[in-house]
């Protein structure tokens, strides 16, 4: 879904109005690349074709299977040359052990070799033949025992790996656990079973870490839906008073603005424990993924915020192009809304913000927002995803600004949809963001 251009001008801009000049990006700026802990898949070989599948098996990794079998077959090996040397050394020596007997002909005996040459001593043809046959026999036993060394080699590095991979099994089955733990169900545990030696150890020191852990975080839900509801009541009662107290007509002028300030200290109190939780509870990875446009829900982030653009005079530009990514749709929306957010109230007044999707290379999507505003020093970048930080320079008195959480919730929403997010600045002033999430 894209948002079509008014007649002014493919910007956005208003028909017969001035139009603010399109974002500029410095080729020099720096920019900030948010790490967000995504985790490599390897494909199958047999997803990716031939030539990748045996490109893959050409570059195989290093593991302690491959490590285990390379060390029971060289050691075989090398055993194996080693046999291999004393046994050629000690049937040469048998061989050069062996004496013929002298034998005497006598007068008039004549004899010949099987190329009809006569033999005129008997003893120097003796040796010349023993030694022949010598040289013929080590080399035939060399070609045999090598061959047989070759063989016995592959089947030592094939029952190596084998034998490696049943006895580092259990550490697959411990990696498997802590992949399903990761991704979310911390109740899960190896409980193995055998002998009680180090991998049962392991296994159960595991095990042991994934209780605590398992109890840390259910107390940890526990504290947040206790503070959310503890925390909300009272300033829902605070609001609703002083909302009442307010629509008094007689209440004097004084009463007026001291109901109005502490309203907005109360909205923004508000503002700060809803940031909060969603802070708490979007720093997780999603386990339930469903395709979703992110053109839509760029455009539904966009139509929330043009009251307060246009309150703020900001112009709202947007060129929205189909892409679609894997996730929650509800915390994608929190994270176009949340850039729109900070990008309109970090502005300057006539102004523009400027909001654009594509699709990604390689899949997914990209979202993309950019504005003007004042000049973002490139050392500030790589602290305005901190929670509670702001440009130096920006008025922290001022409840219109926010709490200081917006980039912050970006950035968790960013990291459990397996994404990306880089800030660079802008040559004029302002930021333009990059959020990439990846398709499904």
């Amino acid at each position: 879904m894209t948002t079509p251009p008014p007649t002014g001008g493919a910007s956005g801009a208003p028909a017969g109005g001035p139009v603010p000049p399109r974002p500029a990006h410095a080729p020099s700026a720096p920019t900030v690349a948010v790490p967000t802990g995504r985790r490599e898949t390897k494909g199958e070989p047999g997803a990716q074709g031939f030539g990748n599948g045996l490109l893959g098996w050409l570059q195989l990794r290093p593991t302690i299977r491959i490590r285990l079998t390379l060390l029971y077959g060289g050691m075989f090996l090398m055993a194996g040359v080693v046999l291999l040397l004393l046994m050629y050394y000690f049937v040469q020596q048998a061989l050069q052990d062996v004496v013929l007997p002298s034998l005497n002909l006598g007068a008039g005996v004549k004899l010949t070799d099987r190329d009809g040459r006569e033999i005129t001593n008997f003893d120097q043809w003796i040796a010349l033949q023993q030694s022949v046959q010598q040289h013929a026999t080590l080399a035939l036993l060399l070609r045999k025992a090598l061959t047989a060394l070759v063989c016995l080699a592959v089947i030592a590095f094939v029952a190596g790996y084998a034998m490696a991979g049943r006895v580092l099994s259990p550490l697959n089955r411990i990696t498997r656990t802590a992949r399903e733990v990761a991704s979310s169900d911390l109740h899960r545990r190896i409980e193995m079973e055998g002998p009680d030696d180090e991998l049962k150890e392991l296994a159960d020191t595991f095990d042991d870490m994934l209780d605590r852990l398992d109890r840390s975080f259910d107390s940890q839900r526990r504290f947040v839906s206790n503070a959310s509801h503890e925390l909300r009541t009272p300033l829902a009662i605070n609001r609703t008073l002083l909302e009442v107290q307010l629509s008094d007509p007689e209440t004097s002028a004084d009463l007026q603005q001291l109901g109005k300030t502490l309203l907005a200290t109360n909205e923004r109190s508000e503002q700060l424990v809803e940031g909060l939780l969603l802070l708490a509870r979007s720093d997780n990875e999603l386990t339930d993924r469903r395709p979703v446009e992110l053109s839509e829900v760029a455009l539904r982030a966009l139509e929330q915020v043009r009251p307060e653009g246009a309150g703020r005079e900001v112009e709202l530009r947007s060129e929205l192009h189909a892409a679609t990514v894997s996730g929650n749709g509800i915390l994608l929306e929190r994270i176009a809304l949340n850039l729109l957010q900070n990008a309109v109230r970090y502005n300057t007044p006539g102004g523009w913000v400027e909001i654009t999707t594509a699709p990604a290379p390689g899949g997914g999507g990209e979202l993309v927002v950019s504005n003007t505003g004042p000049v973002v020093p490139g050392y500030e970048l790589e602290h305005i995803f901190e929670p509670f930080r702001r440009v130096k320079g920006a008025d922290r008195t001022r409840s219109d600004k926010g709490v200081g959480l917006g980039l912050s919730i970006v950035r968790s929403v960013v990291r459990a949809h397996d994404g990306v997010i880089e800030a660079t600045p802008r040559a004029g002033g302002g930021l333009t963001l990059r959020v990439r999430i990846p398709g499904a």
